[in-house]
């Protein structure tokens, strides 16, 4: 693990309309090649803050500095550019494309590297491989899902930030999410994961957050988190003691 922090949030406060906080004075650290998960309630700031790291939503106090340079308030396309891919938890392909032409569109910035960057997601996933030219309106929601962090793939990031990437799908496909999950993280990307299914995200994470209010509640190493009796009783419930 490296010791200089890849991607620090210091004291980040965000909200889609003015004078309302989502996030009040948050801060995350991300060493190259962790994996970090975040956990915590409904409400608690989750998605708004990988929105923001990937500038979607403006920071109004605080910083984000990516391998020591200032992105904070750089718009989307500029941070894909500089090594950031995002895959939303809603409307993360295009139905009406196949499979092939959603890899495409992930290409836009540089579309000469389609076939390089093309054999590397299909040898990480070979379904879509083998189904490139079926549309992409046909897939499942695991294959859905599979798509979209395949697109993410490939302008080849450093940081991959994933919101609820098992929300919605059965108990089958959300394993494969997470095998899929760790499958990126161990081909040396450092990954965001927000996630709904806290004890399976901090079972596979190298570190974890637990969001409450926009703010930083408890941090620690992913099994630490899932054992902690206090975050157990305040934020996971039976779902962790399962």
């Amino acid at each position: 693990m490296a010791s200089e922090h890849f991607i620090h949030v210091d004291g980040v406060t965000a909200g889609y309309v003015p004078e309302v906080n989502i996030l009040n004075g948050c801060s995350l650290e991300v060493a190259e090649g962790e994996l970090i998960g975040i956990v915590g309630p409904n409400g608690a700031g989750k998605s708004t803050l990988l929105k923001t790291l990937f500038g979607l939503i403006p920071v109004r106090e605080g910083s984000v500095t990516l391998d020591g340079q200032d992105i904070t308030g750089m718009k989307a396309h500029e941070l894909v550019s500089r090594g950031v891919g995002f895959v939303p938890q809603n409307e993360n392909i295009f139905p009406s494309l196949t499979i092939e032409e959603n890899l495409e569109m992930g290409m836009y910035l540089d579309p000469s590297r389609f076939d390089e960057r093309f054999a590397v997601v299909a040898d990480m996933f070979p379904r879509l491989a083998e189904r490139r030219k079926q549309r992409a309106g046909s897939l499942s929601g695991g294959e859905r899902q599979m798509l979209a962090m395949g697109r993410a793939l490939m302008m080849d990031p450093q940081i991959l930030l994933l919101d609820e990437p098992s929300a919605g799908l059965s108990p089958a496909l959300q394993d494969q999410v997470f095998v899929n999950t760790k499958r990126i993280n161990s081909a040396g990307i450092s990954i965001v994961m927000v996630e709904q299914n806290a004890r399976r995200c901090l079972q596979i994470c190298d570190r974890g957050y637990v969001l409450d209010q926009g703010t930083n509640a408890y941090t620690d190493t992913g099994r630490n988190l899932l054992n902690d009796p206090k975050v157990i009783e305040l934020y996971l419930g039976t779902l962790a003691q399962a």
